[in-house]
């Protein structure tokens, strides 16, 4: 089967990002690899973010919206997402970051002609520019799991059928559930590959990394000793 012959579906969960969200659904609609059905969920926003997600929505065909009634998280929301969807791969993309027009198109390629069962890439940081991962991107990747996580979360393209093996994201892990699912997607024996080449660019400023530190710290302990998270979120 050809490489356009198979479907890509782009999970994005998004919440209060009226200023930011379309920058970020502009980048995959500019996608040279075509094939692809866009999925975005609304977190029960409290702007404009579902109104935005609508226009979309009527304008393109390709582009399928949904709220959750109540804030229910990026892991469930996720979760809901990989269930509707109808891709061979699904590919992962957030809402205040921008995808490289080859970014989909590459990592097809790589899982379609390689032993890799998912695959993620390198960014470049916004504001700053630099290049991450860094030289840890030299680094063994079982050994960067110890005490990071050398995968950027919205540049991940998986088959769909090893998320269906392993049941999606863990819903006990409300943070850092990227890193559960790629300690668990290992323990099976997936095969993975970090693509050397710039094809995302990553929001730094204000993000769940850095306003929610400690608690993706926590949780991300939880995942490589694996145990089940008791924070009460």
């Amino acid at each position: 089967m050809g490489n356009s012959q198979k479907k890509v579906s782009v999970l994005m969960s998004t919440y209060n990002s009226e200023s930011r969200v379309s920058h970020s659904i502009e980048s995959i609609l500019k996608q040279s690899y075509k094939n692809i059905e866009f999925l975005i969920v609304d977190d029960c926003s409290a702007d404009n973010t579902f109104g935005i997600l609508q226009e979309y929505s009527k304008k393109y065909e390709t582009i399928k919206v949904f709220k959750n009634d109540l804030n229910i998280g990026l892991t469930k929301s996720l979760n809901l997402l990989i269930a509707k969807s109808n891709g061979d791969f699904i590919a992962r993309q957030d809402d205040d970051d921008i995808s490289y027009p080859d970014r989909i198109k590459t990592q097809v390629e790589i899982l379609l002609n390689s032993n890799a069962d998912f695959c993620s890439t390198r960014a470049l940081t916004n504001p700053g520019k630099n290049k991450i991962p860094g030289i840890s991107y030299y680094f063994p990747i079982k050994v960067l799991l110890k005490f990071k996580n050398p995968f950027i979360h919205g540049t991940l393209l998986f088959k769909k059928e090893i998320l269906e093996d392993v049941g999606g994201y863990d819903e006990n892990f409300y943070y850092s559930q990227d890193l559960k699912l790629i300690v668990d997607l290992i323990q099976k024996g997936y095969n993975y590959k970090i693509i050397n080449k710039v094809l995302y660019v990553l929001n730094t400023q204000n993000n769940i990394s850095e306003n929610k530190f400690q608690e993706q710290e926590y949780y991300a302990y939880c995942a490589r000793k694996g145990i089940k998270p008791n924070l009460i979120v």
